[in-house]
């Protein structure tokens, strides 16, 4: 349904020379696989890329944007949520200039609210660690060639692709839309799936989260210092005038919390050189650069 009465409308419609329309087929036992055999059959436009097995949506995503040999590569989901309609829009603010379209779902058909308040929670989180990430912008979006090129660079593992390709900085521009409901099946990204691709997010894209204890040390050392400075004066050398009566345990909390703030700064100091190997692990380029905007560059 999808691809027959969605899709293949909105393509003869274009006016680009070549289309290409390209499907991951994510180690599916369902027979999708035979029906997409079928679609190439039928019509020279459309490719094939089939897993062995499951490798998960995000490497099936960049898959397929390897896969893709046009000037520009429209990603979506083929389960009917991201309207196909709206592609002219995406192609429009590209060939204005734009190298990165994302869409950005602005209302809703049917959505739970937990899933609803999940999704405003992940990305408040991307906000506060640093990602420029829009709320709500999805993997429905638009990529020049260039970005592309680019992107087809980034070896790392655990991914999520529109987080690599906001961090290359290439300018964006923006295409809303209503977020309908699936066609057919249930969501295979369960609770437990979204929560991974979370956590991988939060570790691929920031750094923070591994001084955040470091941090805490910090704030606990300074105040258990304070509290120990202040006992020290007011007990042992002015006598305790104002009557608190300190007692061994006390003098013992302060002190395991002054250790236990030594402790998580050591950590923290430990995390400088784990994001150092992180850094080296993930391989990205040192910069990239904007072959738009520069000049006199060809020859080199």
């Amino acid at each position: 349904m999808f691809h027959k009465e969605l899709l293949v409308p909105v393509l003869d419609e274009l006016e680009a020379k070549k289309i290409e329309v390209i499907y991951v087929d994510d180690g599916s036992r369902d027979g999708t696989i035979e029906r997409l055999q079928k679609f190439a059959e039928g019509d020279e436009r459309v490719k094939v890329v089939s897993f062995t097995r499951n490798f998960g949506k995000e490497v099936a995503l960049s898959a397929g944007i390897e896969a893709a040999s046009g000037d520009a590569v429209i990603t979506i989901d083929s389960d009917g949520q991201q309207p196909p309609d709206i592609i002219p829009e995406f192609i429009k603010k590209w060939q204005e200039g734009a190298l990165v379209v994302t869409g950005v779902r602005k209302h809703y058909q049917k959505h739970s609210v937990v899933a609803k308040i999940g999704s405003k929670l992940f990305y408040f989180l991307m906000k506060k660690m640093g990602s420029k990430t829009l709320p709500d912008s999805t993997d429905y979006r638009l990529i020049d060639r260039e970005v592309r090129d680019q992107f087809v660079k980034f070896t790392e593992r655990h991914r999520i692709n529109r987080g690599l390709v906001d961090w290359m900085g290439y300018s964006q521009a923006y295409v809303y839309y209503t977020y309908g409901n699936r066609l057919a099946g249930k969501p295979s990204y369960n609770f437990t799936k979204l929560t991974k691709l979370a956590i991988d997010s939060f570790v691929s894209l920031s750094l923070k989260p591994l001084f955040f204890f470091g941090w805490v040390g910090l704030i606990i050392t300074l105040l258990a210092g304070m509290m120990g400075l202040f006992v020290i004066v007011q007990h042992f050398i002015l006598g305790d005038p104002l009557g608190l009566n300190w007692t061994g345990p006390t003098f013992l909390g302060i002190f395991i919390s002054f250790l236990v703030g030594l402790v998580l700064i050591s950590q923290a100091v430990v995390a400088l050189y784990i994001s150092h190997i992180h850094a080296e692990a993930l391989g990205r380029p040192l910069f990239i650069v904007d072959k738009r905007r520069s000049r006199g560059l060809e020859k080199k």
